[in-house]
């Protein structure tokens, strides 16, 4: 049968819902475009991409699997298609011969595929995910990067307060997005602030707690008692975490800051 029938009784098979996606076959071809993302698969695959995908989430039956959209949303990623409107000026069978497929969705179907998924235990997911690469890599997940990020907001659906925004030397609406990252970059996990109470109160509240429960390789109670100089994990902020009370209750959870004082005085007393 060639590649064209397939293709004919995979979609007729699709619209009446006897398939959960249609098996990817790839024909030799030459000169096509984006093929190169190809290359990134094993990488893709070994940072956990699609682990836990089938636990986490479920797409109506289809032609289109949700494998192939989570490797789609990543190789447009890749190839810095920044929005999915991007994708109306691509050719949809040059895309479809890189993923095995006669095609790619069209960008309304992609969108209803994104919108159904994210509907579903994305933050589940993201947790999974993040477990595996702190325990894949207990030295790294014990000095952890933290820094926020201003997101300014386009739309006219709600009225977000404002931030300063210090690329353009503005306040406008926006949320913030506090990213907790490994030595080498490796995002852990993203925690957004439509309502930003700052820094110190998202770490103090919502980011030490998470990893108080989830970072490997901390040492055992009696192991902190026998050496008080011994710390859980260390925490890097910017200069906004600058709190010495801050500090203060860190040290009693027995949790390492290192941030800087952007106006340094004087040496603190020794005592």
């Amino acid at each position: 049968m060639g590649m064209g029938a397939t293709d004919t009784l995979g979609r007729v098979c699709a619209s009446l819902g006897l398939i959960d996606g249609v098996q990817p076959q790839f024909c030799s071809a030459a000169d096509v475009a984006n093929a190169g993302v190809l290359f990134a698969v094993p990488a893709l695959l070994s940072n956990g991409l699609l682990h836990h995908v089938d636990d986490c989430f479920h797409l109506p039956r289809g032609y289109y699997s949700q494998q192939q959209v989570f490797l789609l949303v990543a190789f447009l990623a890749l190839c810095r298609i920044k929005c999915l409107e991007q994708l109306r000026y691509c050719a949809p069978g040059e895309w479809g011969k890189v993923m095995g497929l006669d095609r790619i969705p069209e960008v309304k179907t992609v969108r209803e595929k994104i919108a159904i998924l994210s509907d579903q235990a994305v933050q589940k997911w993201s947790a999974l995910i993040c477990k595996e690469w702190m325990d894949a890599d207990p030295a790294s997940a014990g000095v952890l990067y933290v820094d926020g990020h201003v997101r300014v907001y386009h739309g006219s659906r709600t009225l977000l307060p404002r931030h300063y925004v210090a690329r353009q030397k503005l306040c406008l609406r926006a949320t913030v997005d506090y990213w907790v990252n490994a030595m080498d970059g490796k995002p852990f996990f993203r925690i957004n602030q439509a309502v930003d109470p700052g820094l110190v109160a998202v770490l103090r509240d919502e980011i030490i707690p998470v990893l108080l429960r989830d970072v490997p390789g901390q040492p055992s109670p009696r192991e902190l008692e026998a050496d008080p100089l011994l710390y859980c994990f260390t925490v890097i902020v910017d200069r906004e975490g600058y709190r010495p009370t801050f500090f203060a209750q860190m040290k009693l959870k027995r949790i390492a800051i290192v941030t800087y004082h952007k106006f340094a005085g004087a040496d603190w007393p020794a005592e």
